[in-house]
């Protein structure tokens, strides 16, 4: 094969523009009036430990993301990070961000949640907020390359494998 760029014998082939892909976002809602109790978040064969419900924010987040960072299928910490949404006092909605590791710039199933929590009818959801799209060229290092064969174009990776990001180069010869 005659290389396209000078020092590159192999592209891939991509039928358009290469997509950067998108990071999912889930929200997880907490609802009613918690007064204690503990939750869990499942996602991709794993559950995390017993989550303690708190009334303050932070100690609440906190509590989320060091459950997340120890779930296997998440890819570790900050593979998936919780942050207030409309959070008050421990009621409200935490968004789940999947920017991380394995689980950045993909579509993801969604999380479910399993409820411990005591007080007045406490609920917990989680829903899709942001799908996340997949990324043309998963896996492909940096300087990997692209060949949109609908256009003509040619694209460098000028992310990372787990998060390509893809610049136009040059023209197929």
């Amino acid at each position: 094969m005659t290389p396209i760029i000078e020092g590159h014998s192999r592209v891939l082939d991509n039928a358009g523009v290469p997509v950067a892909g998108t990071d999912e976002v889930q929200t997880l809602t907490i609802g009613g009036t918690p007064t204690g109790g503990t939750f869990t978040l499942s996602f991709g064969g794993f559950t995390t430990g017993a989550i303690t419900w708190s009334a303050v924010n932070a100690t609440l987040l906190t509590s989320t993301n060091t459950a997340l960072d120890a779930l296997a299928s998440t890819g570790g910490a900050g593979g998936v990070v919780a942050t207030a949404g409309t959070l008050v006092a421990g009621i409200g909605t935490i968004l789940l961000t999947f920017s991380g590791g394995n689980v950045a710039k993909r579509a993801q199933p969604t999380m479910t949640a399993t409820s411990e929590l005591v007080g007045t009818a406490p609920t917990l959801a989680v829903a899709e907020t942001t799908p996340g799209v997949n990324a043309s060229g998963m896996g492909q290092g940096k300087g990997a390359l692209i060949r949109d064969t609908a256009n003509g174009k040619i694209y460098s990776n000028i992310g990372t494998a787990a998060a390509p990001s893809w610049q136009a180069v040059g023209l197929q010869t």
